[in-house]
């Protein structure tokens, strides 16, 4: 048998797919409206590109520690996996827990919102934003469940389209609109102080929460030709992307704008587009945005589901979760389930907070996987190194711990009553897990 004809997952997917999935998971509609927020923390064209650069520098810190983790785990489910291999399938089944309660669910029913505000703004229905978004998640869920194929070439053909929009917006920015008036030239406008890095730090957050989620690639690993080189190549060629993509987008913004034009506008690409074009301008990049968020959302359709799979597999979660169409061979009660929980959360318009505990949540569980590599490493010492090492490893592994962490605390800080409410939801999992070790040990 070809290794397409074996039972399980199908393996479609090559090195192209796995870099479109890494952007794709990562660009959403935050690239378009965050400088804005960094430009009211920061309010220095330095210190705004220094955050966006140092947000890049962890994203790709990040990026070769799970490129290693995929190359040695190259499984679904990815850091589902890691967290199983590495301390026990109750961390695994937890974290997977978590993504369907709190971090995925939550943050797809956002971006599906945002989606659907700027698709009734363009064309006018007078249509509920919920149902909106509802009709775009239920298409996204028939898409995926027609074979992993057409969802990733779903997927790609949007992510495409968004890097021609956001190319579009720097174009125009550098060529067809003029510079705003120079400031002083001054890096850094306040005392080098605790001050200043409390500035520094509180403008990483929207930039982190921009640059998350590339992780998520790495669920559909058991669909790749060549898992073990695919998945760390594609891992570090689409953050490496989005890196430029976002520096060069907040770049614009500034030249366009300045920093405080930057800061007074809560939708800057719109505003660069806008002093180009006139309305046609903001209108053109509102369907980027839109095209954006749609792309984002069924990069999150394909990938999340493989989690909930693999969790089955385990016999941690319900066995019908595990099943595979025999003719598209997805696992499409996993697909399901995502879209429902999606489409639950949008209708109720909990969204928002949900949101809020979504942060503090994915960041520790960032931690907590760049943690599994050193054990990962300590139970493989008898093997053969893999195709992709961490360069600089324990340092800039320990460095990626130590800037996740620093957000969760940051967020434990500012917002001690959300951050409490996500991690109470997420240890709900905890019990369940043990209630379903007990229910399979009586049968």
């Amino acid at each position: 048998m070809a290794a397409d004809d074996t039972p399980g997952l199908a393996r479609r997917l090559g090195l192209f797919d796995a870099a479109m999935l890494v952007m794709g998971g990562i660009v959403g509609a935050g690239i378009f409206m965050n400088p804005s927020v960094v430009a009211r923390l920061v309010t220095t064209p330095t210190l705004v590109l220094g955050a966006w650069a140092f947000g890049g520098l962890v994203a790709l810190a990040g990026a070769f520690v799970f490129a290693e983790l995929a190359a040695r785990r190259p499984e679904t489910g990815g850091q589902y996996a890691y967290f199983r291999e590495a301390f026990h399938p109750g961390v695994a089944f937890v974290y997977g827990w978590s993504m369907l309660l709190v971090t995925q669910s939550g943050g797809i029913a956002a971006v599906a919102v945002t989606f659907a505000r700027y698709f009734i703004e363009l064309t006018g229905v007078a249509t509920p934003d919920w149902v909106i978004a509802i009709v775009a998640l239920s298409i996204l869920t028939l898409v995926n469940c027609l074979g992993v194929r057409v969802g990733s070439t779903v997927q790609n053909v949007f992510m495409v389209l968004k890097i021609g929009a956001i190319v579009a917006l720097v174009a125009v920015g550098l060529f067809w609109t003029p510079a705003a008036p120079s400031a002083a030239a001054v890096a850094v406008d306040r005392p080098a102080d605790v001050g200043l890095l409390t500035a520094f730090g509180a403008a990483l957050v929207p930039v982190l929460f921009a640059y998350g989620g590339w992780n998520s690639a790495g669920f559909v690993s058991g669909e790749l030709h060549d898992a073990r080189r695919d998945m760390p190549r594609g891992l570090v060629i689409g953050v490496i992307g989005v890196i430029i993509l976002y520096l060069s987008v907040s770049y614009v913004c500034m030249h366009t704008l300045g920093v405080a034009g930057l800061a007074a506008t809560n939708t800057p690409a719109s505003e660069v587009m806008r002093r180009a074009f006139g309305d046609g301008g903001a209108r053109f990049i509102a369907v980027g945005i839109a095209v954006s968020t749609f792309g984002f959302l069924a990069a999150g359709m394909l990938t999340n589901p493989r989690v909930y799979y693999a969790m089955a597999e385990d016999g941690l979660f319900l066995k019908s979760v595990g099943w595979l169409h025999p003719k598209t061979r997805v696992p499409v009660i996993a697909i399901a389930l995502q879209g429902v929980f999606a489409m639950v959360i949008a209708a109720s318009g909990k969204y928002e907070q949900i949101l809020n505990y979504v942060v503090s949540v994915d960041y520790l569980n960032f931690g907590l996987a760049a943690a599994s590599l050193f054990v990962l490493r300590r139970i493989d010492a008898a093997e053969k190194p893999p195709f992709m090492r961490v360069p600089g490893h324990p340092w800039t592994t320990l460095f990626f711990i130590t800037a996740s962490w620093l957000v969760v605390i940051n967020a434990v800080i500012k917002y001690p009553g959300n951050t409490v409410i996500g991690y109470v939801l997420v240890c709900t999992g905890i019990p369940v897990y043990f209630l379903r070790r007990w229910w399979i040990s009586r049968r």
